[in-house]
């Protein structure tokens, strides 16, 4: 299978700050990427570096095999929708839908056209007139019509209700059945799209902490809490990823699965077991409180 993008030591800084910081990960093609973290984590800047519009401080960063910067072979490749689009002034729905003709070489103007109509988007509407919800509904229209082999949506569902949420991961899941391609969805909804995402990475301050396939996630990670001392008996020598102290207690996140005997003991040791949700699983990662116990990468 073909890479899509590569990136090695990728790095950006901001005078002394730095946003991305020494990332590698390879995004290949025809898959539902999830590029989750949280606010600041430097999801949006990464974003940017493979679509062209940053230049990365340090490291080699390749889209399609080149770098994507200035690059119009590359670019023309590439559908990048973002929750602070802009268009121009005066620009009404049916002007973005003629650009997106222009600009997308497998633009699909029949499935635009449905998903005005399943977004209740009218043409005739001006731009500057519709709410934040419609413009966000207008993006997923771009992004999804297009059919770039390569699309990113950064936090595309803004100013969304839950139904046109859901409405957005019916049609993109439909779609991509359909006509593959590759898919990068920068998102802090993670429950709900957990089980449309296929690979999960996950950035904080700068850093890959998890790069994984969702199906290995799936199930293999586990909540132990209980005694902090019966939790360090089961888990010697196990993949413990994070741990959370309160007092003589603990909460520690697992890779597993643990086989029956494993869960008869810690039965035994007192401990609780819970299966961890993706959603879950980021959060006892990312919180600055916790406790490194290994790298996830």
């Amino acid at each position: 299978m073909n890479t899509v993008i590569t990136a090695r030591g990728v790095t950006k800084r901001y005078h002394d700050v730095s946003a991305v910081d020494s990332v590698s990960f390879s995004v290949r093609e025809n898959g539902i990427y999830g590029l989750l973290g949280r606010n600041g984590a430097g999801k949006t800047t990464l974003m940017q570096m493979v679509t062209g519009q940053l230049v990365a401080s340090g490291g080699e960063l390749t889209v399609f095999g080149e770098r994507p910067y200035e690059n119009a072979a590359v670019l023309s490749n590439i559908c990048f929708i973002k929750e602070s689009q802009r268009y121009p002034d005066g620009f009404k729905v049916r002007h973005v839908l003629d650009s997106g003709r222009i600009l997308f070489p497998r633009w699909d103007d029949q499935l635009a056209r449905n998903l005005l109509r399943d977004f209740q988007l009218p043409l005739g509407r001006g731009v500057k007139k519709l709410s934040r919800g419609m413009r966000s509904s207008l993006g997923i229209v771009i992004g999804l019509a297009s059919r770039a082999p390569l699309t990113l949506f950064d936090e595309p569902y803004l100013g969304l209700d839950a139904v046109a949420r859901q409405l957005f991961y019916d049609r993109l899941l439909a779609d991509y059945s359909e006509h593959p391609r590759t898919v990068l969805l920068s998102t802090h909804l993670i429950d709900e799209v957990s089980d449309l995402i296929e690979h999960v990475l996950l950035i904080d301050r700068g850093r890959i902490l998890l790069d994984e396939e969702a199906d290995t996630l799936r199930g293999q990670v586990l909540t132990v809490t209980g005694p902090s001392s019966a939790i360090d008996e089961l888990t010697l020598g196990a993949h413990e990823l994070y741990r959370e102290r309160m007092g003589a207690l603990a909460r520690a996140t697992v890779r597993g699965p643990l086989d029956s005997s494993e869960r008869s003991r810690a039965e035994s040791l007192g401990l609780d077991l819970t299966t961890t949700s993706l959603q879950q699983l980021v959060v006892s990662i990312t919180r600055s409180d916790a406790q490194p116990k290994e790298t996830a990468q």
